[in-house]
């Protein structure tokens, strides 16, 4: 899963899978959902992130991973 929030347009990305999506389904104002061709969430964009997230922190409980990447 990776993250990415882009300041230029202040949206958020959260990418489920390294698949690509098919279809898109706005399910409020600003949050769209993305699926792949067999109807599985791949990522999750949602506009205007600052007003609808707190961005200032990422807290992970009990995620087991064996990797860490932090880009800054």
């Amino acid at each position: 899963m990776k993250l990415r929030y882009y300041p230029d347009t202040d949206s958020l990305y959260i990418d489920l899978s390294g698949k690509s999506s098919v279809d898109s389904r706005e399910i409020s104002e600003g949050v769209v959902l993305d699926y792949d061709e067999a109807g599985n969430l791949v990522g999750i964009d949602i506009d205007n992130a600052s007003r609808k997230v707190d961005l200032k922190e990422l807290m992970l409980s009990k995620v087991p991973f064996t990797e860490q990447t932090m880009v800054g």
